[in-house]
């Protein structure tokens, strides 16, 4: 694929602007005006075919589905499985977060996932250059700048599809930060190291010193930037503070030299945040970054469940897309407590798909909810086949259904038997129509 947003600026509709218009039921002139203004992006490397997803203003809510390896934890096998799993439910695009416990294995596991899923995938390469700055130079603040970067095109050479980079982490920042402490500090992982990195060098961020750099390597290999907020709060108590949007503030200026330089970009946002602080975060986001894409992490809108952070991610990314959001990274039952399992990602995955199109139907009405309309006339025929064909999740779905032996010719459900209101009023109106025709 050419550069997307040049061909866009040209007034040429390609292939991948036909696919993503069609399955946006918009026309390809919206497309194409969308991707040229920035405000709509399609993250596709020119080294791998996956099936173009567009995201952005207009279009349905997306997902993205986060796996990977960690220190204490690395298995091959598991992680391409999880990424397959994200991929059956409905994930729209994979992370892949992989950061140990070498840097061959991450390589091995990235490879494996680009293979074996059919989906955008975006990484974030300083985890492989802080595993290479480990092993060869014994300590993350130690990392060479240049392998920054050329971890980077290692990996768009691969075939990855977007890179989450921490530009906006600025010296000004981290030294604002260290006067001025938050509760929980930088949750961020490449937000820390870079702030490690900066603190012990004394230097600037050399993705923000060497920003035209990296959008020479992202025009050469058609990549998009997903501009990490390395600031994010990491709870409830530290939301919209200054070093959040001053972060921001740092991402809006470097979204409009990417659009400059041709390069498709998107904004990644918090975090842990207040129901009530989620639509004001969005609207500072989409004013200061002029409507670029935004994604976000759940939003968590409270810190206190561990376990069941999937629910918590899923109210706070309902909100957060309600107030324009445009694409939503899911949360796992395991987040803050361990390593995601295959089931625990499959229920990630399913809760923020929930959000998603809750947000869709709200948004954009029948054109969104063809599957809900067909649900209801089959829950009004009592029609169980039809009911769990169209659910989110059929096989479990069917697995409720039948541990109290119902069957599909079962017209109720063990909750209320033959009280079902659906049978009695039906029962009852086919009574009277019957009396009817009688006395006739």
């Amino acid at each position: 694929m050419s550069n997307l947003i040049k061909l866009a600026k040209a007034g040429k509709i390609t292939k991948e602007m036909e696919i993503v218009a069609k399955n946006e039921k918009v026309n390809n002139e919206i497309i194409r005006k969308g991707i040229s203004k920035g405000r709509i992006i399609i993250p596709k490397s020119n080294r791998r075919e996956t099936k173009p997803l567009g995201i952005g203003e207009g279009l349905f809510v997306k997902i993205n589905a986060n796996v990977g390896s960690s220190k204490r934890v690395c298995n091959l096998v598991d992680e391409v499985e999880k990424a397959k799993i994200a991929e059956q439910f409905g994930a729209d695009t994979i992370m892949d977060l992989s950061s140990g416990i070498t840097e061959k294995d991450v390589q091995e596991i990235r490879k494996h996932i680009l293979k074996e899923t059919h989906i955008p995938l975006g990484t974030v390469p300083i985890y492989q250059s802080a595993l290479r700055a480990l092993e060869k130079k014994g300590a993350i603040i130690h990392l060479d700048e240049d392998d920054l970067f050329k971890v980077i095109e290692e990996q768009a050479k691969e075939g990855v599809d977007f890179f989450t980079i921490h530009v906006g982490v600025t010296k000004e920042i981290v030294e604002y930060l260290v006067e001025h402490p938050r509760i929980m500090g930088i949750v961020s992982r490449g937000g820390t190291f870079l702030a490690s990195w900066i603190l012990y060098n004394e230097q600037e961020n050399p993705f923000n010193e060497q920003y035209d750099y990296l959008l020479e390597i992202a025009q050469e290999y058609d990549f998009t930037l997903s501009l990490g907020d390395g600031m994010r709060p990491g709870g409830i108590f530290d939301s919209t503070d200054y070093a959040q949007i001053r972060e921001l503030m740092e991402i809006s200026k470097l979204v409009k030299r990417a659009w400059k330089a041709n390069i498709q970009v998107m904004v990644e946002g918090p975090g842990h945040i207040p129901a009530h602080e989620i639509e004001q975060n969005i609207k500072i986001q989409k004013s200061l970054c002029e409507g670029a894409p935004f994604y976000v992490l759940g939003p968590l809108t409270t810190d206190i469940a561990p376990g069941y952070d999937e629910i918590v991610s899923a109210i706070g990314g309902t909100i957060a897309g309600l107030a324009g959001a445009d694409f939503l990274c899911y949360v796992t039952p395991s987040e803050h407590l361990g390593l995601p399992n295959k089931e625990e990602v499959k229920r990630g995955v399913i809760a923020s798909k929930i959000a998603a199109h809750s947000v869709n139907i709200a948004r954009y009405g029948m054109k969104a909810s063809e599957r809900d309309y067909k649900m209801d006339i089959a829950r009004k025929n009592l029609d169980w086949k039809e009911m769990i064909a169209n659910s989110i999740d059929p096989e479990f779905a069917e697995k409720i259904r039948a541990r109290s032996g119902e069957t599909d010719e079962d017209e109720v459900c063990s909750m209320c038997g033959d009280l079902c209101a659906i049978k009695l009023l039906r029962d009852t109106l086919e009574e009277k129509r019957k009396t009817h025709r009688d006395a006739l």
